[in-house]
């Protein structure tokens, strides 16, 4: 491996599915918290072995669906009340059955944007390049027959020489250094 290169970090090749999760895990376990795993299907234990439980799309969600029944409620009222007040049957200006359905509409509006945004904001996309296609071997089998985990080199755990003999010794069947 050449040193002078700038480093993202260090990537193994995994047989099958039971082998990536076991490795996931026991990079987990060893205190490395800058990894990710690749395969050509979801596997959902990977999920759990990688602790990967985000939350923060779903807190979006609900903020957008807050601010869009504030709003659909408020535009209405303010319309009603402020901008352009009828006195209709003596009613009162801020009559609120009948602001519930654009209410309800907005608020399904804005959470749904807010769902879609959030994740390809928390996903990092747009992302034409990344790193890890500077390895041959994920280039050709990553959307076919591979199963891969990177070890970043931003890790705070990540010391070259323990972080390659680590991974030998899960087991990977090929270990490349991704260039930056």
């Amino acid at each position: 491996m050449d040193q002078s290169k700038p480093t993202y970090g260090l990537m193994a090749e995994f047989a099958d599915p039971t082998t990536l999760v076991a490795a996931a895990k026991q990079t987990y376990d060893e205190g490395y918290r800058r990894f990710d795993s690749y395969s050509p299907f979801p596997i959902h234990d990977l999920f759990d072995a990688m602790h990967c439980h985000d939350r923060r799309v779903q807190l979006f969600v609900l903020l957008g669906g807050i601010v869009g029944g504030l709003v659909g409620f408020g535009l209405q009222s303010w319309i009603s009340a402020v901008a352009y007040p009828l006195n209709i049957g003596g009613r009162p200006y801020i009559s609120w059955p009948m602001f519930i359905p654009v209410t309800f509409e907005l608020t399904i509006l804005f959470a749904s944007l807010t769902a879609v945004l959030a994740w390809i904001g928390l996903n990092g996309l747009p992302m034409p390049y990344h790193p890890v296609f500077n390895v041959p071997s994920f280039a050709r089998k990553a959307s076919e027959d591979g199963f891969f985990l990177a070890i970043e080199a931003d890790d705070p755990r990540f010391d070259r020489t323990r972080t390659l003999e680590f991974l030998r010794s899960l087991g990977a069947k090929e270990i490349n250094e991704i260039e930056a």
